[in-house]
């Protein structure tokens, strides 16, 4: 490991603005006639997209945005998530990206912690934000995007008044150290945290990780299963892409496998970002087997841990790598990753240049090669703080390092493995079990089609391991493929770690990023024993 990681990239000096850093450049090295952004059968260049972005800065400090304040973004993944994206920056504001699919109490949630005075949304959000807006304490101003503004000021409108040539447009010359974007952790201990981060945060990330790592060239077009508003998709699908020039495919839908399929022969893509469930549904489409990927260069995974078989299935049929990978709100985006070339299965790879990492026991003391700890980190791209949470900012944050909730290992080659977080660790006669282990032993079964390994109280009150599993098409749950099951496990693992139960479903519950939501699953049956939804 290096004394200095730092080292890794150049510092970067004032003026500093993200704008220009990663959309400006490519006016500058001859891009304004290229494609930037594609969304259906519509394009829209480099050129384009900076004059429609000038202006949007000017209609944005217009409406009174100050430097270094949030505009809260809620918007479908197109054209005008990427045009607010860079004004935002542009003006020297601060970006805040929420899921446009929540419900009004979140969205009064988001309204009241960020107290953006500016929102930014689109037409069929308005059912479930209008009333939150309307009621907030301290937004001021409702962009909407769409046919129907409902009674705020129409998108297309505010544009259509500026002059992207006028004093208002002119970039904000802010520094490296400025702040730039809050990116929310998942909530999954209870409201979601913003992490404040400035301009140099995430350049300093795309200069290791996407440069020197994944690899990204002018040539790419770019196409990503999570949304903008996830700081994943925003760096692989937008700020990435941006960086060297190549074109970002979007589509403002779910991302379904015939919806990916239709996207993938509509635009050949050379880099996918996905996650861990969709690889899945992509292997058990029926459209698979015909489906032409020779376009796929590189795909990403990240967000939840990617099973070794799951990996195997997708190389054999494909022969294309999956760069599986660990990043963070806290840390922006991916600091641990496989290389091209270099992919250990099962295994989320070794660290990114310009990063440092240890496992260290409870006392932060680092421990062997081998046994399991919890991650520290330490980089360029270190968030400053959670807004407005000063003891888990203390938690988190200690000097130059960020410490991370979740447990890993890692082997004297300096490969990385994820065990779970804290919290999901079962400890089974006596001794701590990864329910990631079982789940991808689980998964190794040719009728598995996903699986989620839960700690379920026996009638002695000990825990065990209960199994949520999704059977492949064609399989069916019973007491037949139970007892198949408990045999497979009880061949590959320990025996004390194989499930003592099994619940069939049809599906398995997902968060907004993707992945499988086990606190859904915990709290279902923590309900059933209070006796809420029955008993088991």
């Amino acid at each position: 490991m290096s004394a200095d990681p730092y080292a890794a990239v150049a510092p970067f000096s004032a003026p500093f603005n993200l704008c220009d850093y990663y959309l400006d450049r490519n006016l500058r090295e001859g891009r304004a006639g290229k494609v930037a952004l594609i969304c259906g059968r519509e394009r829209r260049t480099y050129g384009e997209l900076a004059e429609r972005v000038r202006k949007l800065a000017a209609a944005l400090r217009r409406a009174r945005l100050r430097p270094e304040e949030r505009v809260l973004l809620v918007l479908p993944d197109g054209f005008e998530f990427a045009e607010t994206w860079f004004a935002t920056l542009r003006a020297g504001g601060v970006f805040a990206m929420v899921n446009p699919l929540m419900k009004r109490e979140q969205f009064e949630y988001y309204l009241e912690y960020t107290k953006a005075r500016i929102v930014v949304t689109h037409s069929e959000v308005l059912p479930e934000i209008a009333d939150a807006a309307r009621a907030s304490r301290f937004c001021e101003t409702v962009l909407v995007v769409g046919d129907d503004a409902g009674g705020f000021t129409p998108y297309e409108q505010a544009l259509a008044a500026e002059d992207a040539g006028s004093k208002l447009a002119e970039l904000e010359p802010t520094g490296p150290d400025d702040l730039a974007g809050w990116l929310f952790t998942s909530g999954s201990t209870g409201h979601p945290k913003g992490c404040v981060h400035v301009h140099s945060d995430f350049a300093y990330n795309t200069e290791t990780y996407a440069l020197r790592v994944a690899g990204y060239r002018e040539s790419d077009v770019c196409l990503s299963v999570p949304k903008l508003f996830f700081g994943y998709a925003t760096g692989t699908n937008l700020m990435f892409p941006f960086r060297v020039g190549a074109s970002a495919v979007l589509f403002p839908g779910r991302a379904t496998a015939d919806e990916l399929f239709d996207q993938i022969a509509a635009h050949r893509p050379t880099f996918l970002t996905g996650v861990p469930t969709m690889f899945g549904n992509l292997l058990r489409s029926e459209r698979m087997a015909s489906a032409d990927l020779s376009s796929l260069r590189v795909a990403l995974s990240a967000g939840e841990a990617l099973p070794e078989q799951l990996y195997r299935e997708w190389k054999e049929r494909t022969g294309v790598e999956i760069l599986d990978g660990i990043g963070s709100a806290e840390m922006f985006h991916i600091y641990i990753s496989n290389y091209p070339g270099d992919v250990k299965p099962g295994s989320l790879g070794r660290i990114v240049p310009g990063y440092e990492a240890v496992i260290v026991d409870a006392q932060g003391r680092e421990v062997a090669h081998g046994e399991p700890g919890r991650l520290r980190v330490r980089g360029g791209s270190t968030a400053l703080c959670y807004w407005a949470d000063k003891r888990k900012s203390r938690e988190t944050f200690q000097g130059e390092w960020c410490t991370s909730a979740d447990i890993f290992r890692r082997d004297a080659a300096g490969y990385f493995y994820y065990e779970g977080r804290d919290d999901d660790l079962l400890k089974v006669s006596g001794i701590f079990v990864s329910p990631l282990e079982i789940e991808n032993v689980l998964l190794a079964h040719a009728s598995v089609a996903e699986a989620c390994v839960v700690g379920c109280e026996d009638e002695g009150g000990l825990t065990k391991p209960l199994a949520f599993v999704v059977p492949r098409a064609g399989c069916a749950g019973g007491a037949a493929l139970e007892g198949e099951l408990k045999a497979h496990c009880k061949e590959r693992m320990a025996p004390y770690k194989y499930p003592r139960w099994f619940e069939w479903r049809e599906a398995l519950p997902k968060n907004d990023r993707g992945k499988v939501a086990r606190k859904e699953l915990k709290a279902e049956l923590a309900a059933r024993r209070s006796g809420v939804a029955g008993g088991r």
